[in-house]
């Protein structure tokens, strides 16, 4: 006993050392913060897929946006229609109804609207053809027509707008006009990201001039335009460089690719099935000032994270050498350890209360 001392003596502090050791409040930090910002996300209309995604939009360098449906509202109206001399308007307009019936694209439901509210009845249709980015092609009265994207007429009296093409293989028979508007809350929106130090960047399909002045209005000094459906993946690629987030907002089948290929992905809830499948996060509203608001909440979801770091930490920084000189009641390291607890339970809960600036 005299070589080894009392065992009995060193029993209290060991037991004391194991109970303030426990890592219980470490295991609670992340997942109880994560739970609360995915559970008060949800209450705001901002639904994150996983934890993962909470923690990427915290860090989000550059956002492209696709511009119909998302910076837009992405119900364009027809605002000219040019027939081709010795073409009838009306049969034009029939004509493409015909091409475009039992589409979901925004541009045939603008067309089929226009020619309902002219009581024009689509005609039957064979042999259809869709060229993605391009147009479509189908045979109506054993004739074959296409409707295809073209070049804006600066010639016309509406400023810039989405333009269309009716042609049959060796003729063109007239052109139609669409315009979109922009969202009310798309500039706010914008300005709140660039304020918060993001890049904004617009890809969209659309000719130049449309592409340019959606985002003078929308205060995006930076566009894409042009680009096909299948190109928009690439194009959001070209825009990566090594270190930065890149995410991506969009709504169409078109905008799916680039959402998969994101670091992190945003969907409006009005979008297609396969782009609220391919995002990370699906806005519950059709507002961009919810993008602004999931990253909002990334950022406070991970700062309550690094606060109950702390919590369970600094409980054993302070106790841990008590405890190893015998100073500290193995009943008061027990509780200390249950403070730490509830501690991290409870500065997680306060995000319940957090609310958009």
């Amino acid at each position: 006993m005299a070589l080894f001392g009392d065992p009995l003596s060193g029993l209290i502090p060991a037991v004391t050392v194991l109970v303030i050791a426990c890592p219980c409040a470490l295991g609670l930090a992340t997942p109880t913060a994560v739970m609360v910002g995915l559970g008060r996300g949800a209450q705001l209309g901002i639904l994150i897929r996983d934890a993962e995604a909470l923690e990427r939009a915290e860090r989000l360098s550059l956002l492209a946006i696709d511009k119909t449906g998302t910076l837009t509202e992405g119900k364009p109206r027809l605002a000219k229609l040019l027939a081709d001399p010795g073409q009838d308007a009306s049969r034009l307009l029939q004509l493409a109804a015909s091409l475009e019936q039992g589409s979901r694209h925004p541009i045939a439901l603008a067309i089929r609207d226009a020619a309902a509210q002219a009581g024009l009845t689509p005609l039957p249709i064979s042999d259809f053809e869709n060229m993605p980015g391009t147009g479509v092609c189908a045979t109506v009265d054993g004739e074959r027509l296409c409707l295809r994207a073209t070049q804006a007429d600066t010639t016309a009296d509406i400023g810039p707008a989405t333009w269309v093409e009716l042609v049959t293989p060796n003729a063109q028979l007239g052109r139609l006009a669409f315009k979109d508007r922009i969202r009310v809350t798309s500039a706010a929106a914008v300005a709140r990201l660039k304020h918060s130090g993001i890049r904004v960047v617009m890809l969209t399909g659309d000719n130049a001039a449309t592409a340019a002045a959606i985002a003078h209005e929308a205060g995006i000094s930076e566009s894409r335009a042009g680009i096909r459906p299948q190109e928009k993946s690439a194009a959001l690629l070209a825009l990566k460089s090594p270190g930065i987030i890149v995410g991506m907002a969009g709504d169409g089948i078109n905008d799916a690719p680039a959402l998969a290929r994101a670091d992190i992905s945003f969907a409006m809830h009005s979008g297609s099935d396969i782009a609220l499948e391919a995002a990370d996060i699906t806005l519950m509203r059709d507002d961009l000032n919810a993008i602004v608001d999931a990253i909002a909440l990334s950022k406070a979801t991970l700062r309550k994270i690094r606060q109950n770091l702390f919590f369970a930490f600094v409980y054993n920084i302070l106790a841990l050498p008590l405890a190893a000189l015998g100073l500290l009641n193995p009943v008061i390291a027990g509780a200390a350890m249950a403070m730490s607890s509830v501690s991290v339970v409870t500065n997680s809960l306060l995000l319940k209360k957090w609310r958009p600036g």
